[in-house]
């Protein structure tokens, strides 16, 4: 594949601060290029109707506001043009460290909670991260409180306290965050990649910050502290975006009067000029051991920043063809020989001058045996590219496929489009912060074949990681064992044969005509004793685009661990096996795979309505009779089989809420089950389960999108016709959520993670709209508290969460805490304290108080869905319980609306006198059987 364009590796992600804001989207901003400022409005989609406003104050701080009537919520960020990248040498991590003290209190509002208090009081979320050379801060907000959240936010860049006390304190909390990364596999393998990279660079430091390294030097490290803010924070190096239902005029007014007290500083945009990669750093190969078991190999070359040429994006179209998964492909190739499971190729660490350019393969144990053929054809697919490739016509359908996707943009959360704007604009010219990711002003043949000519064996670091390599050294802070040998001549080999460039895209969609639909509730069209098609149109989303979800339910796909390792099997087969088919279908925008759950199997199509029914019928026919390989089999065994065999060293936390739902939900195998279960299967038994699964069936689907009844009606039942189901709704499993016992035994994950951790979940009484609505409450009303308390006072660890955890739909209040250096029973004995103060404060709570944090449940119920796809996801799962009225959001938000405090209060002391389920975990400590242990655990009822 081609990896989406990133201008750097982050430094230190999402920091934990309140809700955290879903992984990637905040995050895949981070790509543009340093050029002019320009005063020209932004080129929108044709599909994009909110009006925009660019403004220069006269501080110099650039601000981009966009007023969409239609939002439900508000969201701001402002990006600093300052990152890791320019940390002193002495005080590795303090650009990290800033970003963490900004929430500790401003002059305005010193307490250390106000901006999370606030902004949790107004059912928002807020957070930020640090990368190599930005950092971003974002929020999202009740709109009606936006007013009061851009004073608070604006004061971070204005008036910072840095309060001694909260320097020393916070320290501890950056190092809790690197303790919590130090087995990441991730970071091992960037800090060692860093040893083989140009050592003046300064990109190649530690950058998250630890105790050692956050300490009194020279000077004080509040002092210190504050040095770089004031070198470093100023409003010519800021860029804020604020989205909301508000006219432009007032966002502009509320933006005058809170930002212009930012400091003019005079300063630009730093610059690195040395480069990452020298040439007399290369030729050379480098080995990284893994702690996962898990073996990849990096080709990494020198190349100009990427962003500098995104109008033309020719390192991109390279990238294209390299990452290429179809008939002919590198990939193709590899996975044909049992070498390879994934490929991707792309930039990384652009600096704005230079940058890496990297094709990163996921190898099998034999792929790790041949790492010099895949090497020579890795180059011979290169040549290929530089003798056949350079042709407009490849160009152009790669253009005409970006510009598919751009007028048809959706609009997405407000904190994502946000916090991707602010990005943006510290990059590209103002015109292009919504369209540079997608403009491609075409070819450049002389700057493609200028690009080829630098990807040579004599500019090359080969990077191989795996659990087999033993190194002769090791990374300062992350402990990796590595080896960097200097290369005077790679070995000779022979390149894989029948490499072959992509044929022209045959599943470009033609008919892009909008149907004119009325939106309505979702309807049964087809309401069948095996079958039920439920269509809901839409035109609403501005795109001729259609979600479909099939539903395939079998009553033995997790009868037992063996059963559920074979759903998952077959799943993964349809998936690998048609891979190299439909690539080009998920170029042009036809997005499909399989995925194995409870019931049985569920396939997900979502794309352009033109094309569909080509994709629907290829992959049932693969899934009817597609011949099961011995070679495919094996491929997709290792790689559950890796997966699995991995889970413990995930994050803990991780492991901690993927006990609590083995213990919880029925049916569910849990990692080691399934793990143990797959062993003994062979390709017959897959065979054999196939002709099985297939032979009892109901099917439940549905068709949300641009398509008419018609449409949905044809394209669903070619789906039904074919498989044939046999079976009654009747005849499938409900998954239960159980309920806590009395006696219930506390729970140890499987992790090799040396931090400690305490989980401790208190359940509602019953699966009631009643009991989820006053716990969705009191979940709102004790996320910061807690977080305030136990992190930010206390400083028990970086991972500090509490907050509202439905179990599907069984209602409960999630604590968490992940520390390296306190104990289960201190952290136990913490959170007892807390939960006594939060007694005290439910019980004087009165309806004044709790109004806030019951108007933002509400308001959050009453949001509408930002994508087509996510109204497709609320009402499939909605579907999955059976709720075929589609209005359980709306009848919720009706019984929290009600809520008053002596409801509020009685439901928090009844939930105190239940028993709670606990799962702590120590370094050296022996997981929990935990099937064994939840065996007579009952269903948790509907209602008391």
């Amino acid at each position: 594949m081609r990896l989406p364009r990133s201008r750097r590796a982050l430094g230190q992600g999402l920091c934990w601060l309140g809700l955290a804001v879903a992984g990637g989207q905040a995050l895949a901003a981070n790509e543009a290029v340093d050029t002019h400022r320009a005063s020209e409005a932004p080129i929108v989609s044709p599909n994009d109707d909110r009006d925009y406003r660019t403004l220069a104050l006269d501080n110099g701080l650039q601000v981009l506001l966009v007023s969409d009537p239609d939002a439900d919520k508000a969201a701001a960020s402002m990006n600093v043009s300052v990152g890791s990248a320019q940390n002193p040498e002495s005080i590795p991590g303090l650009a990290h460290f800033l970003e963490h003290m900004l929430f500790l209190g401003t002059e305005r509002y010193p307490e250390a909670d106000s901006y999370q208090q606030y902004i949790s009081q107004h059912g928002g979320n807020h957070n930020a991260f640090t990368a190599s050379q930005d950092t971003n801060y974002f929020f999202s907000i009740e709109p009606d409180a936006l007013s009061g959240a851009l004073d608070r936010f604006s004061q971070f860049f204005v008036a910072p306290l840095f309060n001694p006390e909260y320097v020393d304190r916070e320290r501890n909390a950056v190092h809790s965050e690197y303790q919590a990364r130090l087995r990441d596999d991730a970071r091992r393998l960037n800090e060692a990649m860093d040893q083989a990279l140009n050592p003046d660079h300064p990109d190649t430091g530690f950058s998250v910050g630890s105790l050692e390294t956050l300490r009194d030097g020279e000077k004080p490290l509040r002092e210190a502290l504050i040095d770089f803010y004031r070198n470093h924070y100023g409003a010519n190096v800021m860029d804020l975006a604020v989205v909301a239902p508000q006219s432009l005029d007032t966002l502009e007014t509320w933006v005058r009067e809170d930002f212009s007290a930012v400091l003019d500083r005079g300063l630009s945009r730093p610059e690195i000029p040395e480069p990452l990669l020298t040439p007399e750093l290369v030729p050379a190969k480098m080995q990284v051991q893994s702690l996962e078991n898990r073996r990849q190999v990096h080709f990494l070359f020198s190349s100009p920043d990427p962003l500098e040429d995104y109008r033309h994006k020719s390192l991109d179209y390279i990238a294209s063809l390299l990452g290429h998964e179809g008939e002919g492909s590198l990939l193709a190739s590899l996975r044909e020989q049992g070498w390879a499971d994934g490929l991707s190729a792309g930039s990384m660490r652009g600096d704005g001058d230079d940058a890496l350019f990297a094709v990163s393969i996921s190898l099998t144990p034999d792929g790790a045996q041949q790492l010099d053929r895949i090497q020579a054809s890795l180059f011979a697919m290169i040549e290929r590219i530089r003798e056949h490739g350079i042709e407009a016509w490849r160009y152009d359908e790669q253009s005409r496929l970006a510009e598919q996707q751009f007028r048809f943009q959706q609009r997405g959360e407000p904190i994502h489009l946000a916090s991707r704007l602010a990005m943006n604009m510290a990059l590209y010219p103002l015109q292009d912060v919504q369209y540079g990711s997608y403009r491609m002003d075409g070819l450049e043949p002389d700057q493609v074949r200028q690009l080829l000519a630098s990807l040579t064996p004599e500019s090359l670091l080969r990077v191989y990681s795996g659990p087999d390599v033993e190194g002769d050294q090791r990374g300062e802070w992350f402990d990796a064992p590595y080896t960097l040998t200097p290369v005077d001549q790679w070995p000779e080999a022979e390149p894989l044969p029948d490499l072959a460039l992509p044929e022209p895209n045959p599943y470009i969609a033609e008919d892009l005509e909008l149907l004119d639909l009325t939106s309505r509730d979702p309807v049964a069209l087809i309401d069948g004793e095996h079958f039920s098609l439920w269509y809901r149109p839409d035109s609403e989303f501005g795109t001729p685009r259609a979600e479909w979800r099939f539903s395939l339910q079998n009553p033995e796909a997790s009868s037992s661990a063996h059963d559920a390792a074979l759903a998952r099997l077959l799943a993964g087969w349809l998936n690998d096996s048609l891979n190299e088919t439909l690539y080009p279908a998920r170029l042009a925008g036809q997005d499909v795979s399989a995925y194995a759950h409870a019931r049985g199997i569920t396939l997900s199509l979502s794309g352009w309505r033109d094309q569909q029914e080509l994709v629907l019928g290829q992959v049932v026919a693969q899934l009817q009779t597609g011949d099961i390989a011995k070679e495919t089999f094996a491929r997709v065994k290792m790689g559950l089989e890796r997966e699995w065999r991995n889970a413990p060293q995930s994050p803990l936390y991780a492991q901690m809420q993927s006990t609590l739902g083995a213990a919880l939900i029925r049916p569910q195998w849990s990692d080691a089950a399934l793990l143990e279960a797959i062993g003994p299967i062979d390709v017959e038994d897959l065979r054999e389960f196939r002709t099985r699964f297939l032979d009892q069936l109901y099917i439940e689907s549905m068709a949300v999108g641009n398509l008419t009844p018609e449409q949905a009606r044809r394209k669903g039942l070619t789906v039904a016709n074919a498989l044939s189901p046999q079976l009654s709704e009747t005849a499938i499993p409900e998954l239960k959520p159980l309920d806590v016992p009395s006696s219930a035994p506390t729970l140890h994950p499987h992790s090799t993670r040396n931090d400690v951790a305490v989980l401790r979940y208190l359940q509602g009484p019953d699966r009631s709209l009643d009991s989820q609505a006053a716990l969705a409450v009191l979940g709102q009303m004790i996320d910061t508290p807690f977080y305030a308390q136990l992190r930010t006072e206390e400083q028990l660890g970086y991972i500090v969460t509490a907050g509202y955890q439905p179990l599907l739909d069984a209602p409960g209040i999630n604590l968490l805490v992940q520390s390296p250096s306190a104990d289960i029973d201190t952290i136990q004995s913490r959170i007892d304290a807390f939960l006594k103060t939060f007694d005290a404060r439910i019980e004087q709570a009165d309806d004044e108080t709790i109004a806030p944090y019951r108007d933002a449940v509400r308001d959050r119920l009453r949001e509408r869905d930002p994508s087509l796809s996510s109204l497709t996801n609320r009402l499939w799962y909605e579907l999955a319980y059976d709720h075929t009225e589609f209005d359980r959001r709306e009848r919720l938000a009706e019984r929290v609306s009600q809520l008053d405090a002596a409801t509020l209060r009685q439901a928090w002391q009844s939930l105190r006198a239940a028993p709670a389920q606990v799962v702590t975990f120590a370094s050296g400590m022996s997981p929990s059987d935990v099937s064994a242990l939840t065996e007579g655990y009952q269903p948790l009822p509907e209602a008391r």
